[in-house]
């Protein structure tokens, strides 16, 4: 529902459908007496309808009875001009309320640079920004998600974050503010009990104080109840958890437009630069049979042409043939294509291609992250060139034309000859697709090389390593782009500028809000997007802030050192990480979670065993 003001002036804005609401499937409670959510989603109407995290915690909040979850996204700046224009508040788009009217406005923070957008909106709905200016007028301002690992940076602005994966979590929480209120108990008390939950961090009830040299002194509790440390809150009965089935139609172009199957949590790779893989353990997976019967009762609900299993490694699902036969049963006959994300490499089969490629055979992507085997045994990416052969020899066999190959650049303990490595495994692609007597004959071949600069990521072993200063990352990018000589190879990069704020973001910790606020003064929002990123923009507001970036993006940080996120834990042990950043500086690899345990401390953390194998 869109506010009076705002309707006349919907031919103003670049795709309007983005703030009207209505969608078939969304959902609509009569206030009176709810506990009133708005789930915020930092960036595009489009980029936050494909979310499936957003999908899960929307519906699983709205099975409360008494809880009414909205939802809100990030209005382009041409929207929020004519909001200004026409003092409009930011508004929630179910019910075409303010976010001033609800108990608890949530965010979820998916990428560092969505962090400019939080304050963005905050603005636009009219709540200060900081949460030490916030009385009890003002809701809850609520942070989750991944970046959530590392809340740090935004610790100011928030009264509580969810830590972990939220679809029990949330619901609890909301049941408790529910009880709060109902007793007339003031924000700071709700505060304090909510940090008794598992899971919850309230930044308040925690002091930091700084040495001299800029690193951490202390952090700790400042109040009675709250943990010294916070544990991640995870699903431990993933099979019966929470899937939305009838799910809010967008009613423009969403970036995934199709039902995303959620196979399994937790990955058994561990490679060491993933944050996912190490902050998602233990493993969990659904049966095929639960996750057939969700595929059909969710193709029904939303009449989605497309199905795309949704896991870190795909192919390391332990019934992988009994999930595709299952899907395949209805999914053929009715034309839905059911498409993978990018493979392990060494799980990668030529059934696997037959099974899921349909009539759609244009690209495959693969991500061998690093172009030697002495550095992918570093970042512990256990794959071989012979994998990659393998892989690429099957799916252009097997009529492909093109193949996409991920890597990272400025990985820890790079050399000049892993990046002549990338250059020699493109064109190796190249030559195994012509050399390939079944390939499609009279199309030429293109392989695109998409290039990363590595960002070093809390709960990870190389969360102490730097990264590289921004020349050395530009120097790298130049000498590989000069390494490719074949045409039918095409490079992409991400830019080093960018990268070096996500790393300062990732790394850092509270005196960085004053950095985000300054860059937000300055005018800048929408970071993760090239045109509205000005690296200019945040150098400014770090010397303004007396900062210095590459105090956290780039400096090598001592093992002893207390780490802004030192106080959250997601069950894997600081030994552990230690322990894999010793043999990385080896490259020496360890065997994935299927082949052994390695009692990283997850399962004495959360007493749930990882389900590797079923």
């Amino acid at each position: 529902m869109i506010p009076e003001p705002i309707k006349h002036r919907l031919t103003e804005v670049e795709k309007p459908a983005r703030y009207i609401g209505g969608e078939v499937n969304e959902i609509k409670k009569d206030k009176e007496g709810k506990t009133r959510v708005c789930f915020c989603f930092p960036d595009t109407y489009e980029i936050g309808m494909s979310n499936l995290g957003m999908r899960i915690l929307y519906g699983a909040l709205n099975e409360e009875k008494d809880v009414w979850c909205e939802r809100c996204f990030a209005p382009w700046p041409d929207m929020a001009r004519v909001m200004r224009e026409e003092k409009v508040p930011l508004w929630a788009l179910e019910s075409g309320d303010a976010l001033t009217e609800f108990d608890v406005v949530a965010f979820t923070l998916q990428y560092e640079l969505c962090y400019t957008n939080v304050l963005y909106m905050l603005d636009l709905a009219g709540i200060p920004r900081r949460a030490a200016d916030r009385g009890e007028a003002f809701p809850i301002i609520l942070g989750g998600g991944p970046c959530a690992y590392n809340p740090e940076p935004v610790a100011d602005f928030f009264d509580l974050f969810s830590i972990g994966e939220g679809e029990e979590a949330l619901p609890e929480l909301a049941r408790l503010y529910a009880e709060c209120k109902k007793k007339g108990l003031t924000k700071r008390e709700f505060l304090r009990r909510a940090a008794r939950l598992e899971g919850f961090y309230v930044p308040s009830l925690y002091d930091v104080s700084y040495k001299e040299d800029g690193t951490i002194a202390s952090f700790a509790p400042n109040c009675e109840g709250a943990p010294a440390k916070v544990t991640k809150r995870i699903v431990r009965d993933f099979e019966h958890s929470y899937y939305p089935r009838k799910q809010v139609l967008p009613f423009t172009d969403a970036v995934q437009d199709r039902v995303t199957l959620e196979v399994f949590r937790g990955c058994p790779g561990g490679c060491r630069f993933c944050q996912a893989g190490f902050a998602n353990r233990p493993i969990r997976h659904r049966s095929p049979e639960t996750l057939v019967r969700t595929a059909r009762e969710t193709i029904d609900a939303t009449g989605y042409d497309e199905i795309s299993l949704c896991a870190l490694s795909i192919s390391d699902y332990p019934y992988m043939k009994e999930l595709c036969d299952g899907l395949l049963e209805f999914t053929k006959p009715e034309g839905i294509s059911l498409s993978l994300p990018s493979m392990r490499l060494d799980s990668f089969s030529q059934e696997l291609i037959d099974k899921t490629a349909g009539r759609r055979r244009a690209s495959l992507t693969f991500a061998p992250e690093a172009g030697t085997q002495r550095l992918r045994d570093v970042i512990n990416k256990g794959i071989s060139e012979e994998d990659l052969e393998r892989s690429l020899s099957f799916a252009f066999g097997s009529g492909y034309i093109a193949a996409k190959l991920y890597f990272m650049l400025g990985l820890p303990f790079e050399e000049d000859e892993d990046l002549l490595g990338i250059a020699a495994l493109a064109q190796k692609a190249v030559d195994l697709y012509y050399h390939n007597p079944n390939h499609v004959k009279g199309k030429s071949v293109s392989v695109s090389l998409s290039v990363a600069c590595f960002i070093p990521k809390p709960m990870t072993p190389f969360q102490w390593v730097g990264q590289n200063e921004p020349d050395e990352l530009l120097r790298k990018q130049k000498y590989l782009k000069s390494s490719i000589t074949n045409r039918k190879v095409h490079y992409s990069y991400h830019g080093a500028s960018s990268s070096r704020i996500e790393a300062l973001l990732a790394r850092g910790d509270r005196r960085l809000s004053r950095v985000i606020e300054g860059v937000v003064d300055r005018g800048e929002s929408f970071s993760s997007w090239d045109d509205s990123f000005s690296y200019e923009c945040w150098e400014e507001a770090a010397q303004a802030a007396d900062l210095d970036i590459s105090f956290y993006a780039c400096r090598t940080i001592p093992t002893d050192e207390i780490l802004p996120w030192d106080f959250l834990t997601a069950g894997v042990e600081r030994d552990y990480l230690l322990s894999e950043y010793e043999k990385a500086k080896a490259a020496v690899p360890t065997a994935p979670c299927t082949k052994e345990c390695h009692n990283c401390g997850v399962i004495s953390a959360f007493s749930s065993p990882c389900k590797v194998k079923g």
